[in-house]
């Protein structure tokens, strides 16, 4: 069946009856397209994905209030609201139970932010869509259907309540393009309420600010999960993840993907700068292997070590093989490591792929060759298209450290994540953070380091942030680390430590 105009209201009207009997005090922040408040919240899970679609938690908007946060986004698949998979036939009863978030949202004096993480034609999750949002005009019909839908349904509340987020985290289009698709969705919502506050995530999975949206009036949302080896580590979802080192904050690192003779503009030789005055042993650990490469290991000009990597399928020395059919060849996990002894007095290593295609190292360690002598170790960065660099070694206590190379820290986020985003704010675009946070794998200690950083960055920038989720593996409740002493709190596990950090910046 089709929506019925104005039940959503109908609801949000009851619920500001029991508000104004004094349940929650609320101080609404007025919100434009060109200067958004600062928000702080979460991210609420209940129709992320249609498999796992349930009705959202009244629970969850208390205790959200309770604890100081003013801020839900709801990521909504938008198969839980069609009937019998025909995307143009809308089931009332689940819109009714979105309606009911956007009440509490006013009972509980939380903005409410309605996203598309799976809009007709456009996901960022598997499986994808059959039909393509960016070129298809019945897809981009339909789309605009469901948020003309959802405006008409909402008209008249203020956006310092709700507003709209229209899809998840673009990822491989142009600014022309989506913005010609936002144009078209946005004429949509205007049409039944022109005063609704609209929020795009920017391009590059919402990394990078989207200059062409600035003519269309509306705000737009970034992401905190920079670096990815922190925020995604052994994240099942992300392919090579579970190969990464243990993630640590602040760090040192360089480029660690050495390409071969057919992709020059990537190539060169990774460089380990000592002296090593004394023999020590270097540890590489080898990510992914693409069809093939031969590792060579040079000091002072003399080849130490040569070893080649020849990708296939079944067994081998990898842990697992991986075929591409997009590029007929394997590209196989080896998580392996290889070890060769620097001779003493070197004063240059150089490590290059000499011929095959391209390997990934994750992590080196250089250990002098005596007892009780600590292996210092560098992660390294996997990211594509970055040339090799240099680091250099110092002997320092039982083992040594690392210097040069690019420093991780917060200065580094910023440069890196905020100041693109405050020279977009600008020129007259909103900006928050729609998502952030670390998968439960991650270290609890660099989480909550890293977490700082990032929150302080956000402070002094004025931005509004939604951590990934409440419950679950980003979350405060229930997120099942391994490595924090929980605290029992209304029936859910609580990490008291990051729930007291998120409070200390939400003000």
């Amino acid at each position: 069946m089709t929506c019925r105009q104005g039940v959503g209201l109908a609801l949000i009207s009851m619920a500001g009856v029991v508000a104004s009997a004094g349940a929650v005090e609320k101080q609404w922040l007025e919100a434009s397209p060109a200067k958004l408040p600062r928000w702080y919240g979460f991210n609420l899970l209940e129709k992320f994905q249609k498999a796992a679609n349930k009705p959202f938690v009244e629970e969850d908007f208390r205790l959200i209030s309770e604890l100081g946060f003013n801020f839900v986004r709801l990521p909504m698949d938008y198969r839980c609201w069609i009937v019998e998979g025909d995307w143009r036939r809308f089931h009332e009863g689940t819109l009714k139970e979105i309606d009911q978030a956007v009440a509490w949202g006013e009972t509980y004096g939380i903005h409410v932010s309605l996203n598309f993480h799976r809009a007709p034609g456009y996901t960022v999750a598997s499986p994808k869509e059959e039909r393509d949002l960016w070129t298809d005009p019945e897809a981009q019909e339909v789309c605009a259907l469901h948020w003309g839908t959802f405006a008409r349904r909402y008209k008249g509340i203020p956006s310092s309540r709700l507003s709209f987020n229209l899809m998840n985290e673009p990822s491989t289009i142009d600014g022309a393009t989506y913005a010609a698709v936002v144009k078209r969705l946005a004429e949509a919502i205007h049409r039944e309420d022109p005063q609704r506050l609209i929020l795009c995530d920017g391009l590059q999975w919402g990394s990078k600010p989207c200059l062409e949206l600035l003519p269309l009036g509306v705000a737009q949302a970034t992401r905190g999960y920079s670096p990815f080896y922190i925020t995604h580590y052994k994240a099942s979802w992300v392919k090579g993840t579970d190969t990464l080192p243990v993630p640590t904050w602040p760090r040192v690192t360089i480029p660690g993907t050495l390409y071969g003779p057919a992709k020059p503009e990537y190539g060169g030789a990774l460089r380990l700068d000592g002296p090593f005055a004394e023999a020590c042993r270097l540890r590489l650990r080898v990510g992914i292997v693409s069809k093939a490469a031969t590792l060579v290991i040079s000091a002072d000009g003399a080849e130490i070590l040569r070893r080649a990597f020849v990708c296939g399928p079944g067994e081998g020395e990898w842990k697992k093989a991986e075929f591409k059919e997009q590029w007929n060849l394997y590209q196989n996990v080896y998580d392996l490591d290889v070890e060769v002894q620097i001779p003493a007095g070197a004063k240059r290593l150089e490590l290059a792929n000499v011929e095959g295609d391209w390997l990934q190292l994750t992590e080196l360690g250089i250990s002098p060759r005596r007892d009780g002598a600590a292996e210092a170790t560098l992660p390294l960065d996997t990211s594509w298209g970055k040339k090799p660099g240099a680091v250099r070694f110092e002997p320092a206590g039982q083992g040594g450290r690392f210097t040069g190379g690019t420093a991780e820290d917060r200065e580094w986020l910023r440069q890196t994540a905020i100041v693109p985003w405050q020279e977009a704010e600008a020129k007259g675009i909103g900006v928050m953070v729609g998502e952030w946070g670390a998968f439960n794998k991650t270290p609890h200690d660099v989480v909550l380091r890293w977490g700082e950083d990032c929150l302080r960055n956000w402070q002094a920038a004025g931005c509004g942030w939604a951590l990934w989720s409440f419950r679950g593996s980003f979350g405060i409740l229930d997120s099942g680390r391994t490595d924090v002493a929980y605290e029992d709190f209304r029936g859910h596990k609580l990490d008291r430590r990051f729930l007291e950090l998120l409070q200390r910046y939400a003000k």
